[in-house]
């Protein structure tokens, strides 16, 4: 089932992230988007602030700690981070924020290319299904989901979800 992302939401979200940056005395910061769903958000959220930051992509594929688990993701593509890393005010997107690993290794990879002097978290959608201690500073919405179900944002024009209930193993 795809559910519409609503008109306000990005707008809304531009809005709390320019208040959250000024607060805390950012002006320039660099945008990492994480591929693919959080590329598509970053970019929708640039668009809404009508701003030129600079945006980078990262590809955390081979930072998963379920990599051996899963393999490699087919479409895998390199991180591109078109500015420097260390000493940058850097804020970080994502789609979905689930258990918290794939910001893990979002950090881990942004750490290899430096030290950032710090790091903002965007989430489009959290769902509460932490399993490591990462909240983001600003977020869309919360959902709670069943255990057999996943969301995935599509995108990029226009951003939805697709809600789908996975089959039971027999």
């Amino acid at each position: 089932m795809s559910i519409p992302i609503p008109t306000d939401l990005i707008p809304q979200m531009a809005d709390q992230l320019t208040n959250h940056l000024k607060h805390r005395g950012i002006n320039e910061p660099c945008m990492v988007g994480i591929r693919t769903g959080g590329v598509w958000v970053a970019q929708a959220l640039l668009d809404a602030l009508q701003s030129k930051w600079p945006l980078g992509t990262l590809d955390v594929s081979f930072y998963r700690d379920d990599f051996t688990q899963n393999g490699l993701h087919p479409q895998v593509q390199p991180s591109a981070l078109p500015f420097e890393i260390e000493g940058r005010h850097l804020v970080l997107v994502d789609d979905v924020l689930m258990t918290g690993r794939t910001i893990r290794a979002a950090l881990n990879e942004l750490f290899d290319y430096g030290r950032p002097a710090s790091v903002t978290l965007v989430c489009l959608l959290d769902l509460e299904a932490r399993e490591l201690p990462i909240r983001p500073d600003i977020v869309g919405q919360t959902l709670s989901l069943e255990s057999n179900e996943r969301i995935k944002l599509t995108g990029p024009a226009p951003l939805a979800f697709e809600r789908k209930v996975l089959s039971s193993a027999i």
